[in-house]
């Protein structure tokens, strides 16, 4: 299972399994029934998560929704540390999770935007260097794994930080690697040269420990939010999270996280 899946997200395109993956994934759960795990997301239970990754990591993708441990933590850190599921907000979603974007729909108190250059779940095509909203128009915006894969990391930032009203807030999550600073080369273009630099065929930079201060030239408050430690190890084991993820919950300006 682990090299197919392996194989599977490293040579075929993002676009199309965002299509189709969730109908096989739907019906391989009949063979991981169980209660050893839940999803913080879906709220489903199995006896394991799917592995998943390029060097596939054990217990990490839910089966019915396709949450990752990092969609499980955010959904924790949305519900016990935000508003987010009960304030009146206008959110937009770049590059939206397949996990997540029914439920936001859902949400009453949402008015809520998905963009993307190529993804076809996204409702609005947009590039994330030039987004197409007037400044200062959201409450809130969620754009995680995107960073690794533009061109000009700090105008996209840029970008989320014009339309984000003041006081607005968001999270930028990528891949952070345990090196000093962000490795980057943008004279490097064969894919097979960017997957041994960077780690993924599709990536044009390798984030390193400066990950918050690099964003923060855009002009955005990027806070180094260490959530996961403050969870319980048994909610940690119960729901697969990523026992060191660091979220990164960016600010237009100071802002306080509700609780």
């Amino acid at each position: 299972m682990k090299r197919i899946i392996s194989f599977v997200i490293r040579y075929i395109p993002r676009s199309f399994l965002q299509l189709v993956s969730h109908i096989f994934l739907r019906i391989l759960a009949i063979f991981y029934q169980g209660n050893q795990v839940s999803c913080t997301v879906c709220k489903k239970e199995f006896r394991k998560f799917l592995p998943y990754g390029r060097r596939a990591r054990e217990n990490a993708l839910c089966p019915n929704c396709l949450a990752l441990e990092r969609h499980r933590l955010m959904w924790l850190f949305l519900k016990q540390k935000t508003n987010f599921f009960s304030a009146p907000l206008k959110v937009l979603h770049v590059a939206p999770e397949l996990c997540f974007i029914d439920r936001f729909e859902k949400l009453n108190n949402l008015e809520y935007i998905t963009g993307d250059i190529e993804s076809p779940l996204a409702k609005v095509k947009m590039d994330i260097h030039q987004i197409p909203f007037e400044d200062n128009s959201f409450d809130v915006v969620f754009c995680n794994h995107v960073m690794e894969h533009v061109d000009d990391d700090i105008q996209a930032c840029k970008e989320i930080n014009r339309v984000l009203k003041k006081g607005g807030w968001g999270i930028i999550q990528s891949p952070v690697y345990d090196i000093p600073e962000t490795l980057e080369d943008k004279s490097v273009t064969s894919p097979a040269e960017r997957e041994r630099l960077f780690g993924q065929r599709d990536h044009v930079r390798k984030y390193g420990h400066d990950y918050a201060k690099r964003l923060s030239q855009s002009g955005l408050e990027v806070h180094e939010n260490l959530f996961v430690k403050e969870l319980p190890a048994q909610t940690i084991e119960q729901h697969a999270l990523p026992p060191n993820e660091v979220i990164f919950y960016c600010t237009k300006g100071k802002s306080e996280l509700t609780a």
